[in-house]
């Protein structure tokens, strides 16, 4: 059913503040036409329940359900998988999409990658990412960074890993929330070089 889509994105949410970022990340990515393989950790789900109105549930397949349903999703657009379905086409470099992009990334999960850990599915498919050289886009969203914090980024971004934080810019002058996750997410897609229409690229508009 891959054929179907333009594409396919991992898409991991883990548990930092910011999950209004993934979540739009992964409207704007359904929307696209491109088909997710999805997991959200734990945190995240507590993250999901206190700083939105959407009602997770807690199984994957439940999510799978509840998320194609609530982004309109197509037929196998949306795929969502548990912490421990080591059986997921994210596990393996030869089923494994070309791109990864962990929104919001946790701290505890920045370090884990960094460090192959590899305990969950969200670490093994980052893992999977590094070493087939695909393109892993990781979304930090914490303050301040301590020293630890910037010496996993600083090894990852030797690796080849995009460290995207979610900080929204100004200069497009947001007049919501929404207009500020919109400019982080535009940023994203413009990674995965997915065409977008949430922000302007610079110079189109500003000059």
């Amino acid at each position: 059913m891959t054929d179907a889509f333009k594409g396919r994105v991992t898409l991991a949410l883990t548990g930092a503040s910011g999950v209004q970022y993934g979540l739009r990340l992964l409207q704007c990515l359904l929307q696209a036409d491109y088909q997710v393989m999805m997991m959200v950790s734990k945190a995240a789900q507590v993250v999901v329940a206190t700083e939105t109105d959407i009602n997770l549930p807690g199984t994957p397949d439940a999510q799978q359900t509840f998320l194609s349903a609530h982004y309109q999703a197509k037929p196998d657009q949306l795929r969502v998988f548990g912490r421990e379905q080591w059986l997921a086409p994210v596990a393996s470099g030869s089923g494994a999409p070309s791109a990864m992009v962990v929104c919001p990334c946790s701290t505890g999960s920045l370090s884990a990658i960094a460090t192959g850990a590899s305990n969950n599915l969200i670490e093994r498919a980052a893992d999977v990412a590094l070493k087939e050289r695909r393109k892993l886009i990781l979304v930090p969203r914490e303050a301040p960074y301590s020293t630890v914090h910037l010496e996993h980024m600083l090894k990852l971004s030797q690796q080849g890993v995009v460290i995207l934080p979610a900080s929204p810019g100004f200069y497009h002058r947001p007049d919501s929330v929404e207009a500020m996750v919109d400019f982080v997410v535009a940023r994203i897609l413009n990674q995965l070089g997915i065409e977008q229409t949430l922000l302007p690229r610079w110079g189109e508009t500003y000059l």
